[in-house]
């Protein structure tokens, strides 16, 4: 079955830095849009970054210049690299990707379905 296994988050102080890892397993045929989103305590989900299988990104505003989405599409991992962490960045963060699976049968379904991480909590406090 598919899975998404995510690791990095923790404690660091303000103006720290953090690298957060989220690999997919299982029967995949394709990964096309991986990403990482964050819900704060109190607030929605909220988008962080996004990278697409042709290498485009994009930022939420309040990240930009600090945070860096990459991928290394051998190992079907994702990776956002959080620099200048303020306490605002606190939140549990999630991967999210967009993965055409392997069905039944070995049937390779027309398009892919978002599958979302467990969450890894990232908290930025001195």
């Amino acid at each position: 079955q598919l899975q998404l296994v995510e690791s990095g988050g923790g404690l660091v102080q303000p103006g720290g830095s953090l690298r957060l890892s989220c690999a997919a397993s299982g029967s995949i045929f394709s990964i096309n849009t991986m990403g990482w989103y964050r819900q704060a305590p109190g607030k929605q989900r909220e988008l962080v970054a996004t990278i697409t299988s042709g290498g485009r990104t994009n930022y939420a505003d309040s990240v930009k210049g600090r945070f860096t989405i990459s991928r290394d599409n051998a190992k079907n991992t994702v990776y956002l690299q959080m620099n200048s962490l303020k306490p605002e960045d606190t939140a549990v963060y999630y991967c999210n990707v967009d993965i055409r699976a392997f069905q039944a049968g070995g049937v390779i379904p027309p398009r892919g379905y978002d599958y979302w991480g467990q969450g890894t909590q990232v908290i930025v406090s001195s």
